[in-house]
């Protein structure tokens, strides 16, 4: 008896014992299946972006409206420019046909009816039609020149964009910690004006501190809202994403002298370089129209087939059916007066284009000068406004002591605290004008593109 109850707790204990492994197995299997779903409900679900500001840039010159359409641009203009060019190429026509003839055989055109023809033509010498070819390729390189400018366009919104938002978002943290600040010190004024140690003016004075911080709130939130949207539509993100950015410091770029930031412009500017591609292009054009007083030559080939039923055997002495006219055609301008008036207007505008390149470097160094000017003030500005920060924050250090040892009240720590978020706030208006600044005068110089690269 007691050898079978030994059996039987064995085989219970065994029973037990593969129960809790199937247990665990079975959690394992669970869990196991359980992360991937949570991975993707994870996935899914995530709906921010953090992102970085040279991210962003790229992230909008991809995906730019303006800059595919500039690139567009661009090819309808070399495509122009090769349109030009295809008359000093071989082009062959050929076409099939009946006309019923009744007296002379002609057509409207005057060439004689056939059935089947072949024509050949092609430009050898026509100074008119080069001098427009090479006009049009300069132009084209001023379509080259718009991709440029209309990039650094797309650079500089979304570089703006984005660090416009930081800044708001940045700004909206140490508003809602002034606006905590504000209301601890108008708890502090009420209890003691109703204790009669403050006067009911004090009271309305801290109402107005919080009513103004509250309004700064609203604004800011606002702009938080328009900014995220612009920003969300220039990197053609959906609604639904949230944006989650960081304020940071534009790419470092080398110093230099005012004279050598002059000199960069100068090389760089798409003004200047539009200027003198447009010059080129008239240089061309004068000299087409001054070419012109010469012959011009073409390359011409015909075959026909020509049909009886044209009564050609009645005014003809001799009737051919099949008829080949090769050779080459100069035609000598005698007496021309539009060439006179063509050659006095392209030089009329070429003179206009040369004054329009020295105008242009001179407003490109004006230009440089002022931007240079003005990054150095905003940059002294950025220097006052983060002294006049660090002077709030130690002030702070030195009343947050006091107050720790009894020689303080909580109305001046709390009020300094507030100095010190108004200081944050005056600091990151001062360091985004400067950037502003910044991103101008690099664009001027011809070094955006560079730094985001």
């Amino acid at each position: 008896m007691s050898n079978w109850l030994g059996t039987v707790a064995q085989k219970v204990k065994q029973l037990a014992w593969a129960s809790a492994v199937l247990a665990v197995v079975f959690t394992a299997v669970l869990a196991a299946c359980a992360l991937p779903a949570r991975a993707q409900e994870s996935g899914q679900g995530s709906d921010s972006e953090t992102l970085t500001l040279k991210r962003a840039v790229t992230l909008a010159l991809q995906n730019s409206h303006d800059l595919m359409l500039a690139r567009l641009q661009y090819t309808v203009a070399v495509n122009k420019s090769n349109l030009d060019r295809a008359e000093f190429r071989p082009n062959i026509y050929t076409g099939v046909g009946g006309i019923y003839s009744n007296g002379i055989p002609q057509t409207p055109g005057g060439s004689a009816p056939s059935i089947f023809s072949v024509s050949y033509t092609q430009q050898l010498f026509n100074p008119i039609l080069r001098g427009t070819y090479r006009a049009d390729q300069d132009l084209a390189k001023n379509r080259q020149l718009e991709i440029d400018r209309t990039r650094d366009a797309v650079i500089i919104r979304t570089a703006t964009t984005y660090l416009d938002l930081a800044k708001v978002r940045h700004a909206l943290e140490l508003l809602r910690t002034e606006q905590t600040s504000a209301q601890k010190i108008l708890d502090y004024t009420r209890e003691r004006a109703a204790s009669g140690l403050e006067l009911p003016l004090e009271v309305t004075r801290g109402e107005l501190t919080m009513a103004k911080i509250a309004h700064q709130i609203l604004q800011l939130e606002g702009r938080d809202d328009v900014l995220a949207a612009q920003l969300r539509d220039q990197l053609a993100l959906p609604e639904s994403r949230t944006l989650e950015v960081a304020p940071e410091e534009l790419p470092a770029s080398a110093q230099e002298s005012v004279a050598e930031l002059e000199t960069r412009a100068l090389q760089s500017s798409v003004d200047v370089r539009e200027a003198e591609n447009q010059r080129s292009a008239r240089e061309h054009l004068v000299k087409g129209a001054k070419q012109s007083y010469w012959p011009t030559v073409q390359l011409i080939g015909e075959y026909s087939l020509l049909a009886k039923y044209n009564n050609y055997a009645e005014f003809y002495n001799h009737f051919q059916r099949n008829n080949i006219n090769v050779g080459v055609q100069v035609q000598i301008p005698i007496f021309a007066a539009r060439t006179s008036a063509a050659v006095a207007l392209a030089k009329s505008e070429l003179a206009e284009a040369d004054a329009a390149v020295g105008s242009k470097r001179q407003e490109v160094r004006i230009e440089v000068r002022q931007k240079a000017r003005d990054v150095r003030e905003l940059d002294a500005g950025r220097e006052v406004a983060r002294l006049d920060l660090k002077l709030a924050q130690e002030t702070l250090a030195i009343t947050q002591t006091r107050f720790e040892q009894g020689q303080s009240s909580l109305r001046e720590l709390e009020q300094d605290r507030l100095t010190e978020s108004e200081k944050w706030v005056e600091f990151l208006n001062a360091d985004f004008a400067r950037k502003q600044g910044q991103l101008s005068l690099l664009q001027t110089t011809g070094q955006l593109a560079a730094v985001f690269q």
